[in-house]
């Protein structure tokens, strides 16, 4: 005990940082399109968009470790009949709707997708699209409740 009277002892609560919801969407919303802007790139230039992340797996002899394992990422545009593209984001399972019925941009050709990318990465960090992930995010709140 003398070793203890040696140390000065408080009561002390950890502070958690709080992380703004909404601030959390813009984030991950942002990385999203990031990553479609580099596979758009990618398909542009004809190479292979194959990107990694760490996982925790069970090796041979039972223990977790961290491996790279490839990610799976969907592709956001499409192209209809007509041979033209168009973009569209799925958030929280759903798609967003940037206006009224209009949950798709044309993009016209491949090649003007990284801009129209850059585009709304600058529209999700200036807030505009804040309503509709808040809105989506809800959604599957709701969804995820049913179910449990």
């Amino acid at each position: 005990m003398s070793h203890l009277k040696a140390l000065k002892l408080t009561s002390a609560v950890p502070v958690r940082a709080t992380v703004d919801p909404v601030q959390r969407a813009r984030e991950k919303m942002v990385a999203t399109l990031a990553e479609q802007k580099q596979m758009a790139e990618a398909k542009i230039a004809g190479e292979h968009f194959a990107p990694t992340h760490r996982v925790r797996r069970k090796n041979a002899d039972g223990q977790h470790v961290e491996v790279e394992a490839l990610k799976r990422v969907r592709q956001g545009w499409f192209t209809d009949g007509n041979g033209k593209v168009f973009f569209a984001i799925r958030y929280a399972g759903k798609p967003i709707e940037f206006a009224k019925d209009k949950n798709a941009i044309e993009s016209g050709e491949l090649s003007a997708l990284p801009k129209i990318i850059d585009t709304l990465i600058e529209a999700v960090r200036a807030g505009e699209l804040d309503a509709q992930l808040t809105a989506a995010a809800v959604e599957r709140g709701k969804m995820l409740r049913k179910s449990a």
